[in-house]
C-alpha cells in the first residue's frame, strides 16, 4: 500500500469531521428505544440513498415475519415490528474480492430515571470532545464510524473488488432478531465488523449468554410455627451458593490469555429474586431469574446442561425430592470466535498500527453481540471493533469521545481496502 493513503484517508476526514458529528447527534437526538426506531432508520437510510448505496429497508411481515420467527434462534419478546424497520446498503464491488459486513444496531436501552441525566438523554450535546445522550456510544458512535469509512473511500476514488455490507439492525439489545432477519433475508459475506463499543480493543471472541428462570417450591406454614414448614428462601439460598459454585468451576477452566484481564470471564448472574406473600408465613415458591455466561467456543446446550446438573447434584434431601424448575427464556446472544491469525483479523491490526501508531488491545469481549448470530446462521465470522465507551454502556450521561469515532472510521477504512482489495485505475492504488 502507498504510504500517502492513510494519509488521505485522515486528511479527508478531518476536513469533513463536522458533517459526521453533525449526522450522529441528529441521529442520537432521534429516540429509537424497542418499537421506535423508524425515525433513526429513515436518517440512516437517507444518508446511504445520498451515499448512492443500494438500500434495502423493511420490516418484518407476512411470509417473512413467520420464517423469523419459527426460527430456532429467534428469542425477541414481540412478534410484530410495525415501526421497527431494518436497513442496508450494499456498496457493489467491483469483483474478484472478499465481501464485508458492517453491522450495528440502532435500538437503544432506555433511558432510567431522568432524574439520573444532566441533560436531556437525547439531547445529543457536546461539550469538551464528547457527545452525550442514549446510544451515542451503543452504538450509534460506531454505525457513524462505518458510515464515515465507506464515504472517505468513495470520496477518494477507490473502487473495491468485494462487497461492502452496511447493516443498521433493530432488535440487538433483546437477542438479534434485526440480524437474523438480515440473514434470513440473503445477506452474507466473507466476514463482519461490528462496531459495538470495545474503546478501541479488537475483541476477536465474544462471550454468548442467555437468560433463565428457576423456580424453587417450599412448604407454607404460620410464621410461628415455621419448624412445620419448609422455606423456599431458605431453599433458594442453596441454589444460589450451587450456581456460585458452578460459575467458580466453569470460570477456571478458561486459561485463554484474551481473558487474562477479566476477572470473571463467563459470569453467572442472578438479577432478581421474588417469593413470598406474607411476613408471618413460611414461603413456598421462589423465582430467581439470572443471566448465564457462555465461553467463545462453547455450545448453549453444553452450558445449559451444566447448570441442570448442579442443581440436580445440591445434597439436600427436600430439593432432592422437589427439583428446582429451570426455564430458559427471553433473550439470548450466541458465543462467536475468530482465529487471532484470521486474514479479517490481521487487517484490522496493521491498519490499526499504520493509522495510529500503536498496538492494539486485543481481547474477549465480556459481554455478547450479534456478531455470534452472524457466525453460526450466515458463515460470516465477525471481529467486534468500535469507538464507544465499555464502561457508558446502558449508563445515564453516556457519551462517546468524538476523536475515537475518526480513529475507528480511519481504521475501518484501511481494512476495507485490505479486505475486499482494490481495483487497479482508480484515484487510489493500493496492493496487499
Amino acid at each position: 500500500m502507498k504510504s500517502s493513503i492513510e494519509h488521505e484517508i485522515k486528511q479527508w476526514m478531518s476536513e469533513n469531521r463536522q458533517n459526521a458529528i453533525d449526522l450522529l447527534q441528529r441521529l442520537v437526538m432521534e429516540p429509537s428505544t424497542q418499537g421506535n426506531e423508524a425515525g433513526a432508520q429513515k436518517i440512516v437510510a437517507d444518508k446511504l440513498v445520498d451515499m448512492g448505496l443500494a438500500v434495502d429497508v423493511w420490516e418484518d411481515e407476512g411470509q417473512g415475519l413467520e420464517e423469523l420467527v419459527k426460527h430456532p434462534y429467534f428469542c425477541s419478546p414481540r412478534t410484530e415490528f410495525n415501526g421497527s424497520p431494518n436497513v442496508v446498503g450494499l456498496w457493489k464491488g467491483c469483483g474478484g474480492g472478499k465481501s464485508l459486513i458492517l453491522n450495528g444496531h440502532i435500538d437503544v436501552v432506555p433511558t432510567g430515571e431522568r432524574v439520573q441525566w444532566r441533560d436531556d438523554p437525547f439531547s445529543g450535546k457536546i461539550e469538551d470532545g464528547r457527545m452525550y445522550g442514549r446510544g451515542v456510544t451503543d452504538m450509534k458512535g460506531g454505525n457513524i464510524a462505518m458510515l464515515f469509512a465507506i464515504e472517505a473511500l468513495q470520496a477518494l476514488g477507490v473502487k473495491l473488488k468485494g462487497d461492502v455490507i452496511f447493516q443498521s439492525v433493530v432488535e440487538e439489545e433483546s437477542g438479534g432478531s434485526g440480524t437474523l432477519s438480515t440473514v434470513l433475508r440473503g445477506y452474507k459475506a466473507d466476514a463482519a465488523i461490528i462496531p459495538e463499543p470495545t474503546q478501541m480493543k479488537v475483541f476477536p471472541k465474544q462471550q454468548g449468554s442467555m437468560w433463565f428462570k428457576i423456580r424453587i417450591k417450599g412448604r407454607s406454614a404460620h410464621g410461628g410455627t415455621r419448624y412445620e414448614g419448609v422455606s423456599a428462601i431458605e431453599k433458594a439460598m442453596l441454589v444460589v451458593e450451587a450456581v456460585r459454585q458452578l460459575e467458580k468451576v466453569r470460570n477456571d477452566r478458561i486459561c485463554d490469555p484474551l481473558y487474562k484481564s477479566i476477572p470473571i470471564p463467563i459470569p453467572i448472574n442472578i438479577g432478581t429474586i421474588e417469593g413470598g406473600e406474607w411476613p408471618s408465613s413460611v414461603p413456598d415458591r421462589v423465582e430467581l431469574k439470572g443471566r448465564m455466561g457462555v465461553a467463545p467456543e462453547e455450545e448453549m446446550g453444553d452450558a445449559k446442561q451444566m447448570l441442570a446438573e448442579a442443581l440436580a447434584g445440591i445434597k439436600d434431601e427436600w430439593l432432592l425430592q422437589n427439583p428446582p424448575e429451570i426455564e430458559w427464556f427471553g433473550a439470548q446472544w450466541l458465543p462467536g470466535a475468530v482465529e487471532q491469525d484470521h486474514a479479517l483479523m490481521n487487517a484490522l491490526v496493521d491498519s490499526y498500527r499504520n493509522i495510529l501508531g500503536e498496538e492494539p488491545v486485543i481481547e474477549a469481549s465480556p459481554w455478547g453481540t450479534d456478531g455470534g448470530l452472524l457466525a453460526k446462521t450466515a458463515g460470516t465470522p465477525a471481529i467486534v471493533f468500535g469507538p464507544g465507551v465499555t464502561s457508558m454502556a446502558h449508563y445515564p450521561n453516556e457519551y462517546i469521545e468524538l476523536d475515537k469515532v475518526f480513529d475507528c472510521a480511519a481504521v475501518v477504512a484501511c481494512t476495507m481496502l485490505k479486505w475486499c482489495g482494490v481495483e487497479e485505475g482508480g484515484n487510489t492504488v493500493y496492493t496487499n
